[in-house]
């Protein structure tokens, strides 16, 4: 027998099918996360698939244990990484630490005290810290190597827009993309973009939505726009200041 899975399941779905679809991270099994976010059932089939994302999901597992809430998948976690909200705020700096400390120290090789340089700067458990800070794009970036590296950031951030028009496979979304300004990363102009909306996932022409990819990920209210804004700036002001530091200087 099964029951209704938590609201946040569906929601992870949501923003982690795009970069899953395009076969960067992720269960293998595209088509059983995708069904699984669109049927509203629950079994451990779901749990698993989520739990296959070794990026995102231990975010989810130190927001819920720093704010006492059971369910990694609880929609409040599950929103506070990839949007935000004030659960980010309880994550106490020290476990994030520890927690980065633990699962990217070995991997991130020399990078590793960038890493951790964004943790004590004032890093927080949120998309936009995982790929500004984590991620090696930015340390590409102080080497010299722009497109790709400006490219990758751009879209594999959430970054918001307002709804256009609505096509029946497209949907045109007025946005402002990442760009490289001599010498650090800023927002630009906005620009139309044309993106797939995720299964399940509707809008109509005014509304705020979040965008991760070529995808349309949910409508945002309000409150989510201003916190993926304001969540999203303060990790582009951590990494600016990374960029300003020479690579001598960061490599003595």
């Amino acid at each position: 027998m099964t029951s209704p899975p938590p609201a946040g399941a569906g929601l992870f779905v949501r923003y982690a099918y795009p970069p899953n679809q395009m076969g960067y991270c992720g269960p293998e099994d595209v088509q059983a996360l995708v069904g699984y976010g669109l049927s509203g059932v629950a079994d451990p089939g779901v749990r698993q698939l989520v739990t296959a994302f070794e990026g995102a999901y231990p975010y989810l597992e130190l927001i819920a244990a720093a704010t006492g809430i059971a369910d990694p998948l609880d929609s409040r976690v599950v929103e506070a990484y990839w949007v935000g909200n004030r659960l980010l705020m309880s994550v106490d700096m020290a476990l994030l630490g520890r927690s980065m400390t633990e699962r990217f120290r070995r991997k991130a090789g020399r990078r590793w005290d960038r890493v951790a340089e964004a943790v004590w700067a004032g890093g927080l458990a949120h998309h936009s810290f995982h790929v500004f800070a984590v991620y090696p794009w930015v340390g590409l970036m102080r080497e010299g190597r722009i497109a790709e590296p400006l490219q990758v950031l751009d879209q594999c951030r959430i970054r918001w827009g307002r709804v256009e028009a609505v096509g029946r496979e497209r949907i045109q979304v007025l946005s402002r993309p990442l760009i490289w300004a001599g010498s650090r990363l800023a927002l630009g102009d906005p620009r139309l973009e044309t993106v797939r909306p995720s299964p399940g996932v509707e809008a109509t022409a005014g509304d705020w939505v979040s965008l991760h990819w070529e995808w349309m990920c949910d409508r945002l209210t309000a409150r989510q726009l201003a916190d993926l804004r304001g969540f999203s700036a303060h990790h582009l002001r951590l990494v600016n200041e990374e960029l300003a530091v020479p690579i001598e200087a960061a490599a003595g």
